[in-house]
């Protein structure tokens, strides 16, 4: 990851309270080699499972899932909070999350319609959780 995206993912990280507990685990990425596409999700797949703790909801970050605004994206984080769920918000490699791992997804929602770098999806990301949480909070950082 370049050092712009992690020195932005600490400092947003750094920011939540500990109510909203929030944790980045990588998974490295499947080196391609001679193998196919599909070998390669498959195998990226595997390793995402296994880092995701059981019992979490997961919401894989995919171009066709739902789309939501920012204030929706507020309302869904305070029902996982009200609903005391762990959530895995999970942003695919460089070619996206295997076929099956989004469909026994939970929910699958887009950040843009636009396709961005893996870094930015990651500050986008967790910007975006930020201020979903400062909606929610009544805290300034969010001003309408």
């Amino acid at each position: 990851m370049p050092a712009w995206a992690q020195s932005a993912w600490d400092e947003y990280a750094k920011r939540f309270p500990p109510e909203l507990r929030i944790e980045l685990k990588a998974v490295k990425t499947e080196t391609r080699g001679s193998k196919t596409l599909a070998s390669l999700l498959s195998a990226e797949r595997d390793r995402i499972r296994a880092a995701i703790t059981p019992g979490c909801r997961v919401v894989a970050l995919d171009e066709h899932g739902s789309s939501l605004t920012t204030m929706a994206l507020a309302q869904r984080v305070q029902q996982w909070q009200l609903g005391s769920d762990n959530v895995a918000l999970v942003i695919g490699g460089p070619d996206g999350l295997d076929p099956s791992f989004k469909q026994a997804a939970h929910e699958r929602i887009r950040l843009s319609d636009m396709t961005l770098p893996h870094a930015f999806a990651r500050v986008l990301l967790v910007e975006q959780l930020y201020r979903a949480w400062s909606i929610n909070a009544n805290h300034p950082y969010h001003r309408e």
